[in-house]
């Protein structure tokens, strides 16, 4: 049976809130690192900073147990303005054209929580807070597992949370199998003969060729892929042309986006299809291409024994309940790369409802202070269940 949780503490939703206001970027959290650092110190914990960058680990050695456990929460914000102003949002974003928009301002803050309970009442064994930067796309979980973190703090299991609009407060959702899609990127280039708008007979044409191949990627997760499969190709840039030159065929077209899967077998499939349509249609076109194919993230898999033993957890603190029935999301989280280093489970925390259509990366995000209590206690409990 889950148990009422206390409200928020002030103390840290003052530090989420004094977060949000001042965001930094990936590789950039210089001053959250600095907070995160001393907070774990005055737990009494061993703190290791500087993994990364601007990464922090602090880690609570309790004898009696020969297991470890790790939790990592994200720090970096977003380069992007906050729409709501210090009229409505008394901690609204302090520096212009950066802003906490996915919430990891209230992530930290969690488990910085999470930490000040367990080292309040430590279990037999060893807990890891890992406190990662550079989340959204800056690669800073690579370069953590590069620098040798499960090397230097093994974990036999790892956990990732993140909160979720649309969900209540005290609400959860732990799924086993996949949560978040592979994010890759693809640039394909076609360079062609330019020439007079009105004359295209006399060069070779980029800009049709182009229409044909866009045309043609969607063809790659309707005909290629096994229907039952899910997988994303977008082209999200297009380069071409001056349209101060509008009667000039310009020799160069440039085209990049992205692709997501959920299997790395798909995830191969759509490296290959999309260079094989990119080569052959600059062919039948008479032109030449480029294709380059960058594998960022892996998709993010829920262990089944971590899967377990976060939802015994989350049953244990949710008093609105636990889903385990909720459909992955095509986003990408590089908490896969932990979880490719020990058995992982990545779960969904409610943030509220989302006031004015406000979900990630939008300019009037903002995390809800009410789940706080919620991700804490989640946070502890997985932390037991894993060392148990």
């Amino acid at each position: 049976m889950s148990q009422p949780l206390p409200p928020a503490d002030l103390d840290l939703v003052a530090l989420r809130r004094d977060l949000h206001a001042h965001p930094e970027l990936g590789f950039e959290e210089h001053r959250t690192a600095a907070i995160v650092a001393a907070r774990l110190r005055a737990l009494g914990l061993e703190v290791t900073e500087g993994i990364a960058g601007t990464g922090v680990v602090g880690a609570l050695r309790t004898p009696g147990g020969n297991r470890a456990v790790g939790l990592r929460a994200d720090m970096d914000a977003l380069a992007m303005p906050e729409a709501v102003g210090p009229q409505t949002r008394p901690w609204a974003s302090t520096v212009p054209g950066k802003m906490h928009a996915c919430g990891h301002d209230g992530h930290t803050v969690m488990l910085l929580g999470a930490a000040e309970a367990l080292a309040a009442d430590p279990p037999p064994g060893v807990v890891h807070f890992i406190f990662q930067p550079a989340e959204e796309g800056r690669g800073g979980a690579k370069r953590m597992v590069e620098e040798g973190l499960f090397e230097r703090f093994p974990c036999d299991m790892v956990f990732g949370l993140h909160n979720m609009p649309g969900m209540a407060p005290g609400e959860m959702a732990v799924v086993e199998g996949p949560q978040l899609a592979s994010s890759d990127s693809w640039l394909c280039t076609f360079r062609g003969v330019g020439t007079h708008g009105a004359k295209p007979h006399l060069g070779r044409d980029p800009i049709t060729a182009m229409g044909a191949f866009l045309s043609a990627l969607q063809t790659i997760p309707g005909r290629v892929v096994d229907p039952l499969q899910p997988s994303v190709v977008s082209a999200c840039s297009v380069r071409a042309g001056d349209p101060a030159a509008l009667n000039v065929i310009p020799d160069v077209v440039e085209i990049g986006g992205t692709a997501r899967a959920y299997a790395p077998e798909v995830r191969d499939q759509l490296e290959a299809e999309i260079g094989r349509l990119a080569h052959g249609i600059a062919q039948t076109f008479g032109i030449e291409a480029e294709y380059r194919f960058i594998r960022r993230i892996p998709p993010v898999v829920n262990a089944p024994d971590a899967t377990a033993a976060a939802l015994e957890a989350a049953r244990g603190v949710c008093a609105d309940g636990v889903r385990t029935v909720f459909p992955p999301s095509t986003a990408g989280d590089d908490f896969a790369f932990f979880a490719g280093e020990a058995p992982g489970c990545y779960v969904w925390l409610g943030n509220g409802p989302a006031r004015d259509g406000a979900l990630h990366h939008n300019t009037a995000y903002d995390f809800c202070d009410e789940a706080i209590p919620t991700g804490i206690a989640f946070w502890t409990a997985a932390a037991r269940r894993a060392l148990a």
